[in-house]
Parts: structure tokens; C-alpha cells; sequence
């Protein structure tokens, strides 16, 4: 039996549109064997002479077939069979800089909220523009959505744009796009200095407040912008570094994580150096997991919450409904400052 045969059989299934009869002809003659990956579907003029049906009703059900996953399109050569996974509802292309720990948390919880109907694949660009470029060459047209946390550098912002806007949200880093597109994403410099501000009181404690910062990461510019703000604003001594150097904690100081590179070192440091974490060290961390609640009597922490953005693209994703949020920051107070 052919694929034209499947669905001309379809029509006598009065419940069924001429849209749904095209989509589960496809997915029943893949679940049987009639069409396999790499197979090329009837052309749309092919479908049109065959089954009487409208063009945009074609084009319309091969569109749907492309979101889940099943079919691509090459540039005048037609459609083409690329997965067998018909169980999926819709195949989606998470872009993420890399696998830490609060990044994790986003996935798993975006993985729960989703459930077994969506199939994820995961990318990560390691805020490397290159990477990027080519990732984003191989996944384009593939899937049915694109939940992408975009490198923010101008080369970025056409390759974005070349997505429908419904298919595409931003998430995480902010990139300035078109009204038309969804982000759920972060503010750096304003919220950071904000949180900076209440804990002022805190802060003044120590003799030197120290940040960890390196143009060479994917560390967010705008929280340096707020560290070194805030300094001026408030008389505050203290300094930008590059890295730390194993062994050279100082009580008096205190020192601020955007990332787990020198944090682990620095704690070492002070457990060898029986220095008390947030008494005689102060630490600050950028971005909540659960071994900030643990450490040392718990790190206090500047972070947005990653569970909600996760639940927040979740729902975009199932839903649609155009999104445009910037999510706060929340301090969360702890015993190491």
C-alpha cells in the first residue's frame, strides 16, 4: 500500500479534516514501513492531482509534519522523511551556553513540564560564536521550536530572525528582536546592583569586596557593570580579578561567584585555613543550586529563579501565547555574608 493509498482510504473516516487525514496518513505509513528516513514524500503538485485536495491544505499538513519533527524541506528538491518518531507532538531544539548547575536545573524542570509528547534535543554553544553558527546551520528547519539562549553579539540577531516568531523564544540572556518575537529572560545590570544595594549594610563588613570576572566566559558584562558601579556609588573598596590563585584567601575579604571555577577553591582555602565563612570570609554567589543551600552553613546568592523560567518556556512552548518577561532577581540571604 502506498502513501497515497493510506490516506485515500483516510477519507472515509468522516471525523477526520482533510488536514488530519494527510498528517496521519504520514504517520501511519512511517509506523508501518511504507516510509522510512531518507524517503522523499509526494510533491505538493503530485498530492494536488492525486487526491483533489486544496494546495495551502498540503502545504499545511506537511508544515505540521515538519514541527513534529518527521519531515524537512530542501530547497527545490521537496520533503523528506528524517525521523520515525511518531509519538511526538513536537520536536524542539534547546541552545543553552553550557551544562551548569542552574542550567541543569532549567532542563530538568523544562524536561517534567513538557512531558513524554515533546522530544528535546540539547545543544550547547559555550557562548562561542562559531559553535553557534554551526549548531544553528545543522538544527534550522528541523524542528518545530527553537528555545534558544542567544550569544548577545550583533552577528546573533539575523540568524534568530530567519525563524518564524512563533517557532522561536530567547530565553536566559536578553537580545534586543522585533516586537513579533517571545523572550523570558534576564536583566543583569540594574537588578544586580540593586541586590548589591541591600546588602550594603552586610557588605561594609569586610575590608575588600572582591569579584571574579573574566571578558573570556560567558559571564554576563552587566553584572560587572553594576559591581563596579555600586563601588563608586557607595565608597566601597574593591576590585575586578581575573582568576584566583590557590591558597591566597584573606580573612577580611569578600568574594563574589559568577560561576563554580574559583568557588570550590576559595572554600577549600578557608576550611584549610580554619577561616569561618561569613565571619572571618565573606562569599557571594551569582545563581542558586542546591550546594549553596548546603555549604558551609548555606551561600547567599543574587539569582533568578530557573525553575520558573523553565515552567514559563514550558508553557510557551505547549501554548503559544506570545511572551515578553523579564524575570527579577531574587537575594537570597544565607550564613556565609
Amino acid at each position: 500500500m502506498s502513501l497515497i493509498d493510506k490516506i485515500v482510504k483516510l477519507k472515509e473516516v468522516n471525523t477526520l479534516s482533510k488536514h488530519e487525514q494527510l498528517v496521519h496518513g504520514v504517520i501511519e505509513a512511517i509506523d508501518e514501513g511504507i516510509l522510512v528516513t531518507g524517503d522523499q514524500l509526494p510533491s505538493i503538485n503530485k498530492m494536488v492531482e492525486e487526491l483533489g485536495y486544496a494546495r495551502k491544505t498540503i502545504v499545511k499538513a506537511y508544515e505540521e509534519l515538519k514541527e513534529r519533527g518527521l519531515v524537512e524541506s530542501k530547497k527545490l528538491k521537496g520533503y523528506f522523511i528524517i525521523s520515525q518518531e511518531t509519538k511526538v507532538t513536537r520536536k524542539i531544539a534547546l541552545l543553552l551556553f553550557a551544562f551548569h548547575r542552574f542550567q541543569e536545573e532549567f532542563y530538568n524542570t523544562f524536561r517534567k513540564e513538557l512531558g513524554k509528547r515533546f522530544h528535546i534535543d540539547v545543544f550547547f554553544h559555550h557562548n562561542n560564536l562559531t559553535i553557534f553558527e554551526s549548531i544553528f546551520a545543522n538544527v534550522k528547519g528541523k524542528y518545530g521550536m527553537y528555545v534558544i539562549a542567544p550569544i548577545p553579539n550583533k552577528r546573533i540577531r539575523p540568524l534568530l530572525e530567519s525563524i518564524e516568531p512563533q517557532k522561536l523564544l530567547i530565553v536566559d540572556r536578553f537580545l534586543k528582536m522585533p516586537d513579533s518575537y517571545s523572550y523570558i529572560s534576564q536583566e543583569f545590570e540594574e537588578t544586580t546592583y540593586s541586590k548589591l544595594t541591600e546588602l550594603l549594610p552586610a557588605i561594609r563588613n569586610y575590608k575588600k569586596f572582591i569579584l571574579f570576572f573574566s571578558k573570556n566566559t560567558d559571564y554576563p558584562v552587566g553584572i560587572l557593570h553594576a559591581f563596579k558601579r555600586f563601588l563608586a556609588d557607595y565608597g566601597v573598596h574593591g576590585e575586578v580579578e581575573k582568576k584566583y590563585k590557590p591558597g591566597s584567601v584573606k580573612p577580611g575579604h569578600l568574594y563574589f561567584f559568577l560561576a563554580d571555577t574559583f568557588f570550590w577553591e576559595v572554600l577549600r582555602d578557608c576550611r584549610d585555613n580554619q577561616y569561618v565563612v561569613g565571619k572571618d570570609v565573606g562569599v557571594l554567589s551569582h545563581n542558586d543550586h542546591i550546594a549553596n543551600q548546603i555549604v558551609f552553613g548555606g551561600i547567599t546568592t543574587i539569582s533568578t529563579d530557573f525553575n520558573d523560567m523553565a515552567k514559563k518556556a514550558a508553557n510557551y512552548v505547549k501554548h503559544g501565547n506570545k511572551t515578553q518577561t523579564i524575570l527579577p532577581f531574587n537575594l537570597i540571604r544565607r550564613n556565609s555574608l
